[in-house]
């Protein structure tokens, strides 16, 4: 099972892992959310993020969730990934940007498949979730 974490701007990396939380009952197994406050030095930010990896990391590998590209949470997860086999992890890293919470539910709801899998799934959850209410769309 590849491990999870959510990366983002104060508050919202723990308001998404509490929204899982709500709605599983419990926190979902090898979850974690790392909240980057403004103003904190970027070491100290990917030290925690680093930390949160190891601790979900059964080997599998981590696919790290963030808010906005370019921002210091996707870069800081963007270097961890960068960092490869000198991350000391023994296993993938996949960042991806964008997160919403259908997203982070289909995360949740098919963690037992590959990382690359995983992404994919992620990647078609979070689009699919986006949707334009009250108008009639065309499907064609």
């Amino acid at each position: 099972m590849a491990g999870i974490v959510i990366v983002a701007h104060t508050p919202l990396a723990t308001a998404m892992l509490s929204f899982a939380e709500h709605t599983y009952g419990v926190v979902p197994e090898r979850v974690r959310a790392v909240d980057i406050p403004p103003h904190e030095d970027t070491k100290a930010s990917f030290d925690r993020v680093m930390k949160a990896a190891y601790g979900v990391n059964s080997g599998n590998g981590v696919l790290i969730l963030t808010d906005v590209m370019g921002a210091t949470p996707a870069n800081v997860a963007s270097k961890l990934e960068a960092l490869g086999p000198l991350s000391g992890l023994n296993a993938p890293v996949v960042v991806l940007a964008g997160l919403n919470l259908p997203m982070l539910m289909r995360c949740i709801s098919h963690r037992g498949e590959s990382l690359e899998d995983l992404a994919q799934k992620a990647l078609s959850g979070g689009q699919q979730g986006i949707l334009r209410l009250g108008v009639k769309v065309n499907q064609e």
